[in-house]
C-alpha cells in the first residue's frame, strides 16, 4: 500500500480553505464530470453544483448561475481546471452564508456535535492549555509518550505531537479503555508516511467508534496539525472520558435523582451533559440555591452556583467566604481553591468561569461529579440484556458517524419520534424522504410522531426491508427488538449499496450476503491461506484466524503474525478479536463491533466486518485503476464482479438473506405480541 499524501492544491490559501475529506470529495466530482462532458466549462458548473449535497435545498440551478455570472460572465466558455472548480465552489458557498444570515460553522448545543469547518477560527488558548494539561496529567507515565511530556501550552508542541497519531490513539484508550489494541499502534521514534497514516486512520476510525463526530476530518488534516480541527477532535475525546461515569451502571447513586420508574427511564435516555445538569441542580436545590442552572455558560458565570454546590458536596473543604465575596472573579478564585482541596484537576481559570467558557465549565463540573459520587446498593438493581445493549451501542455510534443533524444519545429513546430515522434514511438513500410529510421536533402531539414513523416504515418497504406486521406505532412505543431489527436492515442495506456502487461493472446485479462470503473465502484462498468460512454463523470464526487471514490477503503488511494467537482458549480468542478490530480500523474500515461480537460469532456483525473489509479492498483497487487507466483491471477484484459472482445463484443468495431477515423480524414480532399481552398474535398494525 502506498503512503497517502492527500489532494494537493498549488495555491496555499486555496488549499487551506478545505479539509482533505472535502478536497477528495470535490476532486472526485470534478474528475467524474470532466470524464462525462466533452468539454467541462464554467458554463457547465451550475447543474453540477446544484446536485452537490452542500448546496441542496439552498440554491437551485438558476441561483447558482446568477452567482457565478458575477465572476465568470465573460469566461463561461473557459475550460475548468480543479482550482477554478474550487474557487467557483467557494463563491457559491459564500453566497450561501450571506443568504442564511449566519456562518458556515453551524453551532450546536452538544459538545459532541462539534462542527468541523474549513473557515479559520481563532484558537481558544484557555481550552488549548486545558487540553495540554489533561494530556500532561493522564499520559505522563505512558511508556512511549513520557519522553515527549510535559508539553508547554504556550508552544505549538501539542499540535506537532498529534501529527503521528500515537497521542490520538492513547487519548481514545483513556476515554474508553480497550478501544484500541495498542499492539496495532506504530510507536517507533521515526515513522514513515505509511506508518503515520496507519496510526491516524486507526485513530479517526476509533474516534468514530466511541461516539466522536469526525465528519470532514481526514488523516491529512491531523498530519498537518490543523489547530481548529485537532482541538475540536481532542475536546470530544476528553469530554467522553470526563462524562463516562454519568450512567446508572457505573454510578448507581444517580438513582437518587429520580422518583419513580418512568423518571428513571427518562433519565437513562438523556445526554450525559443533561444528566450532569440534573445532578448539579439536584444538589443545588438541597443546598438552598433558588435558581435553575440550564447551561454551563451564562448560568455559572458569577460563580455563585459553584459556591453553593461545593458547600453542599464537601462542607469540610468549603466556607461561606466564596458566597460572601461580591466580585465574580474573586469568587471564582475561591471556588477553584475549594475544588482543588477535593483533588479536582484545574481545567479552567477564574477568567474562564467569568467568561462562561462552556466546554471548560462542563469539564470542571464533571470533575466535581467524579470526586463526589459514591456507589450504593442500587448497583444490584441494574439488569441488562447484554446483546441488546451491544447492538444499541453499535447502531447508535453508526448513526452518529453518518453526520446527521441530530446527535443520538440513546437509540431506544431518541428514535421514537421518527425524525432521526428519517434523517438516516435521507443519508443512506438520498431523495427517499419527502420532508413535506415530516414533522420536525419538538413534537408534542403523539399522532405526529406516528406519522413520522409510518413514513419510515413506508420508505423501508420501498427499500425492500422485511417489515411484516410492523407499523410506525411500534417505533413510537419503543419496541426494542423491532427497532433493532429495522436498524440492522438499514445498516446492511447501506453496506450492500456501497458495495454495489463500487462494483458498477456488475451490470445492475444486487450484492448479497452470499457474494460477500464467497469473495472473502476466495480472497483468503488465493493468497495460499487455509481458513474458510461456511457461513457468517460458522463457530470457527470465533478464533479470529479467518479474519486475520482475510486482512492479510487484502494488505499483506497490515497484520503482525507474531502477535496472533492460536485462538483456542477464551483468552487467546479475546486477544485476536481486539487485534482484528484495531487492524481493520488501521486499514481504513469504519466498524462499530466489539471483541465479544467476534468471540460469540454474532452473525450480523460478522457480515458487516467482512463487508467493510471488502469495501476497503475494492475501493483501493478502484483508486489504483483510476490512477492508471479507467479500463485497467485486476484479476478477481473490483472490475471482475461478473466473474466473481457468476458461480452463485443470485436468486438463492437473495432468498437466503431475506429468510434471515424474516426470521429476525418474526422473532421480534412474537416478542411484540407478548408485550401487547393478548397472546393471540393480533394487532392493529399495518402489514
Amino acid at each position: 500500500m502506498s503512503s497517502y499524501v492527500g489532494v494537493v492544491v498549488s495555491d496555499p490559501w486555496l488549499h487551506s480553505q478545505f479539509t482533505q475529506v472535502e478536497l477528495r470529495t470535490l476532486k472526485s466530482k470534478f474528475n467524474s464530470n470532466k470524464t462525462l462532458l466533452e468539454r467541462f466549462t464554467v458554463g457547465e458548473l451550475p447543474p453540477v453544483f446544484a446536485k452537490l449535497n452542500a448546496f441542496s435545498g439552498t440554491f437551485d440551478e438558476d441561483e447558482i448561475k446568477s452567482v457565478l455570472d458575477k465572476s465568470y460572465a465573460d469566461t463561461s466558455d473557459q475550460e475548468v481546471d480543479f482550482e477554478t472548480f474550487l474557487r467557483a465552489y467557494l463563491s457559491v458557498q459564500a453566497r450561501g452564508v450571506e443568504k442564511s444570515g449566519g456562518s458556515k460553522a453551524s453551532s450546536s448545543s452538544s459538545f459532541l456535535k462539534t462542527s468541523t469547518t474549513t473557515v479559520h477560527h481563532a484558537i481558544n488558548e484557555s481550552e488549548k492549555a486545558s487540553y495540554v494539561s489533561h494530556v500532561n496529567s493522564y499520559l505522563r507515565d505512558d511508556p512511549f509518550l513520557k519522553s515527549y511530556l510535559p508539553i508547554h501550552p504556550a508552544t505549538n508542541a501539542f499540535f506537532d505531537l498529534v501529527k503521528d497519531g500515537v497521542l490520538l490513539c492513547k487519548l481514545i484508550n483513556l476515554a474508553v479503555p480497550g478501544t484500541i489494541d495498542e499492539r496495532a499502534i506504530n510507536t517507533k521514534k521515526i515513522l514513515n508516511p505509511w506508518e503515520r497514516n496507519e496510526n491516524l486512520t486507526l485513530g479517526l476510525n476509533s474516534a468514530k467508534a466511541i461516539g466522536c463526530t469526525v465528519v470532514n476530518i481526514g488523516t491529512q488534516d491531523i498530519a498537518e496539525g490543523r489547530p481548529y480541527l485537532v482541538l475540536g477532535l481532542i475536546s470530544q475525546i476528553i469530554k467522553i472520558q470526563m462524562l463516562a461515569d454519568l450512567n446508572f451502571k457505573k454510578t448507581p447513586s444517580l438513582f437518587q435523582l429520580v422518583d419513580d420508574t418512568q423518571d428513571a427511564e427518562e433519565l437513562m435516555g438523556l445526554a450525559p451533559e443533561k444528566v450532569l445538569l440534573k445532578w448539579m441542580n439536584f444538589h443545588l436545590k438541597k443546598a438552598g440555591y433558588e435558581k435553575q442552572v440550564t447551561n454551563f455558560s451564562s448560568d455559572v458565570k458569577d460563580g455563585e452556583a459553584y459556591a453553593y454546590l461545593l458547600n453542599a458536596l464537601a462542607p469540610e473543604h468549603s466556607s461561606h467566604v466564596a458566597l460572601e465575596t461580591k466580585d465574580p472573579t474573586e469568587r471564582a478564585k475561591k471556588v477553584l481553591e475549594q475544588a482543588e482541596k477535593m483533588d479536582c484537576k484545574r481545567y479552567l481559570s477564574p477568567k474562564d468561569i467569568v467568561d462562561g467558557s462552556a466546554n471548560l465549565n462542563l469539564a470542571f463540573v464533571a470533575q466535581i461529579f467524579q470526586h463526589s459520587s459514591k456507589s450504593t446498593s442500587f448497583a444490584e438493581m441494574m439488569t441488562d440484556d447484554v446483546e441488546t445493549s451491544r447492538e444499541e451501542r453499535c447502531f447508535r455510534l453508526w448513526i452518529n458517524s453518518l453526520g446527521t443533524a441530530t446527535y443520538v444519545n440513546n437509540v431506544f429513546e431518541d428514535l421514537r419520534n421518527g425524525w432521526v430515522l428519517l434523517e438516516v434514511l435521507d443519508k443512506v438513500s438520498p431523495g427517499s424522504v419527502n420532508w413535506k410529510h415530516a414533522n420536525k421536533p419538538p413534537i408534542k402531539m403523539p399522532f405526529k410522531k406516528v406519522e413520522n414513523c409510518n413514513e419510515v416504515i413506508k420508505i423501508g418497504k420501498e427499500l425492500h426491508f422485511s417489515l411484516v406486521n410492523v407499523a410506525g406505532n411500534d417505533i413510537v412505543q419503543g419496541n426494542k427488538k423491532l427497532l433493532l431489527a429495522f436498524l440492522w436492515q438499514l445498516m446492511r442495506y447501506t453496506m450492500l449499496q456501497l458495495l454495489k456502487n463500487l462494483r458498477s461493472h456488475s451490470q445492475g446485479k444486487e450484492i448479497t450476503d452470499a457474494d460477500i462470503l464467497y469473495w472473502a473465502n476466495r480472497k483468503v484462498k488465493r493468497v495460499g491461506r487455509t481458513s474458510q468460512a461456511e457461513s457468517f454463523r460458522d463457530k470457527n470464526l470465533s478464533s479470529g484466524i479467518f479474519f486475520l487471514e482475510l486482512l492479510t490477503a487484502v494488505e499483506p503488511r497490515v497484520v503482525n503474525w507474531s502477535l496472533v494467537t492460536s485462538g483456542e482458549t477464551e483468552e487467546d480468542k479475546k486477544l485476536n478479536a481486539t487485534y482484528i478490530i484495531s487492524v481493520a480500523r488501521k486499514l481504513g474500515c469504519s466498524i462499530f463491533l466489539l471483541p465479544e461480537d467476534i468471540i460469540e460469532v454474532n452473525q450480523k456483525m460478522m457480515l458487516i466486518l467482512a463487508a467493510s473489509i471488502m469495501y476497503w479492498s475494492l475501493q483501493q483497487q478502484l483508486d489504483t485503476d483510476s490512477n492508471v487507466s479507467e479500463d485497467a483491471t485486476d484479476e478477481g477484484d473490483a472490475n471482475t464482479v461478473t466473474g466473481e459472482i457468476s458461480n452463485l445463484s443470485l436468486d438463492e443468495a437473495s432468498e437466503s438473506s431475506l429468510v434471515q431477515d424474516q426470521e429476525l423480524l418474526t422473532k421480534a414480532d412474537e416478542d411484540k405480541d407478548e408485550v401487547d399481552g393478548d397472546g393471540d398474535g393480533e394487532n392493529n398494525n399495518d402489514a
